[in-house]
This record gives structure tokens, sequence and C-alpha cells, in this order.
């Protein structure tokens, strides 16, 4: 950029933002939302905690090997081991960075912690030092730094800057500043902090108080140039700040900020409805930027308004965000060449041709179902092929479900468990319930529903359900997501997708139940 500094955007959807109960991701999971990223130029990726579990490792390892164009980044606790393995995940990165924390704020030193304030910065120096070893590109997070004191924070980076950190990342952990508050902390930071013009300053806000994008801005303005953020503002607790809302905020309000990004903003609604579709957290109308209800008008004046000129009622274009009227002119006679052309036009690339073929057999399917086939369709359809052929021990064979005022609703299914077809039949107190106690009678995973959500992926009575299923067993929680224009059906393939999921071994527990 030549007029305006360079705001960095630092995506953390894959780390930060799989810490939402439920929104875990396969290894293959992270690497489509990698790719995604990268084609909307996101400048590094935050691919994992390789720590935590093997799972995770190969995730960051995946990720790290199948994007060129971002920087990719594994977070390490302050601890030889973490940095070790981060570094190990990252060693075939095109562009790699180590991202270190050690907590700073007097409640988290002394609770969590049990170190003294000189230990702590004795560890955070040795961390940076042992993460230079392994490559040129260290960040360093003094956590919970909107609870810390000033006079440590200064100490702390003052010696990770000497140590070789060249990003200093502020986290609002707990959501608890406020915009003024929080701006003038990276203020007084940059002023007071005498090497402070050798390492870039960097924010990571969270949304306990709905203030994760104000703190965030505040912050921009004040001077810091990189903003860690995510997908639909995904994230543990109340999530994170927003990527399409920073970024969006920053290049329309060009009169009040002297920076910008470098991403193509027209793929943030293609990530969006990524993000959503594979994680199963739905977008609520109302969000901005990437919600069904932004660039929608009701009111009769401002209908009038949009009509007579666009930017009375619009601060954006929808298209600048990806938001479009293009539906897929294919039909059921037409062909895989230009069935995976489309995939392309909206940045899905499947991982072989045996997806392809999957994906391309689905389509004809739907295409029976519905005469308009929109690109969200297509999201689902690829969505529900890749969840489907990652370790399918259970699937749907047939089903019936009879719902009658004034009797009890039932259900009866045919489900091939490890190859082999079994039957089961089950009431419940309505179509839905009588559907997922039969195939529960079938698997017999012990597992609890914890959430049942449906989304209409498109407008229309032939609109395809997507469904989202949460279901816990022993302090795992996983999603399972399916997608029909039969509501039922696509119920009995989230739950089964839920349960395929809870019997494989080899998937990941979620990370906030890791042992780290």
């Amino acid at each position: 950029m030549s007029a305006k500094d360079h705001l960095i955007i630092f995506d953390t959807t894959l780390r930060d933002g799989e810490q939402s109960p439920g929104a875990s991701m396969t290894r293959d999971e992270k690497v489509r939302i990698a790719k995604a990223l990268e084609k909307l130029r996101v400048d590094v990726i935050e691919a994992g905690f390789p720590i935590a579990s093997p799972g995770d490792f190969e995730a960051v390892k995946a990720v790290a090997e199948a994007v060129k164009d971002s920087r990719v980044c594994g977070l390490a606790r302050a601890l030889e081991a973490d940095i070790d393995r981060a570094g190990e995940a990252l060693k075939n990165a095109n562009a790699g960075r180590i991202h270190t924390f050690i907590a700073t704020s007097p409640i988290h030193m002394e609770k969590k912690l049990r170190m003294s304030p000189d230990q702590v910065l004795e560890q955070a120096v040795y961390a940076v030092k042992r993460a230079r070893n392994l490559t040129d590109d260290v960040e360093f997070s003094p956590e919970d730094a909107g609870r810390s004191e000033i006079d440590f924070l200064c100490r702390i980076l003052e010696a990770v800057i000497d140590a070789g950190a060249r990003t200093l990342n502020i986290p609002d952990t707990v959501g608890y500043n406020i915009p003024d508050q929080f701006g003038s902390l990276i203020a007084t930071l940059r002023a007071r902090i005498p090497n402070a013009d050798k390492a870039i300053f960097s924010v990571h806000c969270h949304n306990d108080l709905g203030l994760a994008v104000a703190n965030s801005l505040a912050a921009v303005r004040n001077g810091a140039r990189q903003v860690e953020c995510t997908i639909n503002g995904l994230g543990e607790r109340a999530g994170n700040a927003a990527l399409e809302e920073i970024v969006m905020t920053v290049r329309t309000r060009q009169d009040l900020f002297d920076c910008d990004t470098r991403l193509d903003t027209t793929q943030i609604m293609n990530c969006s409805r990524l993000v959503s579709g594979i994680t199963g957290f739905a977008v609520q109308p109302n969000k901005a930027v990437v919600g069904a209800n932004a660039f929608a008008h009701e009111s009769g004046i401002h209908q009038d308004g949009v009509l007579k000129h666009r930017e009375t009622y619009e601060i954006m274009r929808a298209q600048d965000v990806g938001w479009s009227e293009n539906r897929m002119v294919l039909g059921k006679h037409s062909g895989r060449n230009a069935f995976r052309a489309r995939l392309q036009e909206l940045g899905v690339v499947l991982g072989s041709e045996e997806e392809l073929n999957a994906a391309f057999a689905r389509f004809k399917d739907l295409a029976d179902k519905k005469h308009e086939i929109f690109d969200e369709d297509l999201q689902a359809l690829v969505t529900e092929t890749t969840l489907e052929t990652a370790n399918e021990r259970v699937k749907l064979v047939s089903m019936r479900v009879c719902s009658e005022t004034g009797e009890t609703p039932s259900a009866a299914l045919v489900l091939a468990l490890d190859g082999e077809e079994r039957s089961g039949t089950a009431t419940g107190g309505g179509p839905v319930d009588a559907t997922f106690k039969a195939i529960e009678g079938l698997v017999q995973t012990g597992s609890t529903l914890k959430l049942y959500s449906v989304n209409a992926i498109t407008s229309g009575t032939d609109a395809q359900g997507e469904v989202t299923v949460r279901l816990e067993k022993g302090g795992r929680i996983v999603n399972g997501q399916g997608a029909d224009t039969d509501i039922l059906v696509a119920s009995a393939k989230a739950y089964i997708n839920a349960c395929n999921k809870i019997l494989h071994p080899a998937e990941r527990a979620h990370p906030q139940a890791a042992d780290v």
C-alpha cells in the first residue's frame, strides 16, 4: 500500500473459533477453510494449537503444507514442549509463525500459573528466544492483558521485543475492556516501551460485553496494525471480533482510518457460508455484513430511497462482500465439468475425484427435487459430501416416519452399521424425536442431545433444510450436519453424521477438553 498503512488480518477461526463448544473441525475441514481464507487474502491464518492433541498437530501440519499465499501460525504456551511441537507442525510451511503466550494479569499469575511476575517475565523471554531458533517470525501475547498492570506489561513487552518477538498481541481475553480504555492502553504501550518501533502491535478482543469489534477498532485508531479475528465472530463464550465487520468498517470509513487491509472482500460471503456449514453455527439474519437481512429493506421509505439512490440507506455495496443474485443454471442434464467449474468459481476445491463424483451424484439427485439450485445449495451439498466420506460407519438406508393428529408419532429406519443392515422402530413426542430415538436404539452411542437446529438454506417451499445436531458424551462434544429438501431426512442425516463422529476413535476431543 502506498499512502495507507497495511492493516494485517490475523484469522483465528481454525484455533480460537474452534473453541466454541461443538465447533471442532476435522483436518480436511480445516484445510478447506484455510484455502478459502487464502483466497480471501487473509495475511495470517492461525491453524491450531499443535500440542493440544495429535489431531490438532496433523491439522496444523496439513494447513501449513496446503497454504502458500498466507502465513500459517501455530499457537504455543511459553513452554519448551509446546514451542517445539509448533515448530515441527510448521516446518513445511511456505511462511510460518509461532505465537507464544503467557498470562500477565495478577489474578492469572497468582491463581492459575502460581508464578511471580519475575518468573513470568523470565519464562516469556525464554519462550520467545526458543521460538526464534525455529522461525524468524515470532508473536508474543500477554494473556489477559486487558486486566494486567500497565507497568508490568511495559516491562515484559520490552523484554520480549529484545528477545526477538516482532508482533506483540494485546488480548482482551475476557472481553472486559471498553473502547476508550482499550484504545488508550495501546497508545500508552506504544509511547512508553522504548523499543516499541521494532514490533507490530496487534489486538485480540473477545465479545463478552459485545464490544470486541469496537475495542479492536479503537486499538487500530491508536496505532495497532494487526487485528486477530474470526469469520462470523466465532469463538469461545460470546465469540471474537468478527473479521467481516473489522474489514468492512475500515474499508468503509477510510475518512477515519489511516490504514486498510489487502483482503478481497468479495470472498467474505463464501467464507462465511463455508464456516457456518462446517461448524453448524448458523448466522443470525440481522448479523452485520453477512446476515440474510444485512442488505434487505422492508420499510417503504427505505425501499423508495434505495431505488432512487442506493447510498441513501446502504453504506456498502452487497456485491463488495460477495452477495449476489447469481443462480446456478445447470440442470439434471448438465455435465461433470460444468459442475466442477461452478464449484471452482465458488472457491470450492474437492480433495479427490471420488469426492467430486459423490458431490456430482448428490447434485443430480437434488436437481430432480428442486427446480432452481442456488450457490448456497452447492455449499451445503459439498459440506455434506465431505462429512460423509470422512468416517462413515453408520449410513441411512431408508426411513419411514408417521405423524398424525391424535396419534403418537413413530419412525421405522434401516441403517447400515459397518456394512450390515439393521432395522429399528421408535415412537416419540414428535417425528424428529421418534427418528432420533430409532437411530440411537440401533447405534447406541450413549450420547446426550445438546442442540437441534434447523435452518433454511434458501427461500421457497422446495428449499433444502440444513439441520445441525450436537451430541455430548463424556465431556466430548461433536456436531453433525445434514441437508435435504425433506426436513426429516435432513434431521436423520445430521444425527447419523454426529454418531459417526462419536464412534470414530481418531476424532479429536473438543479443544477445551484437552489437558493443556
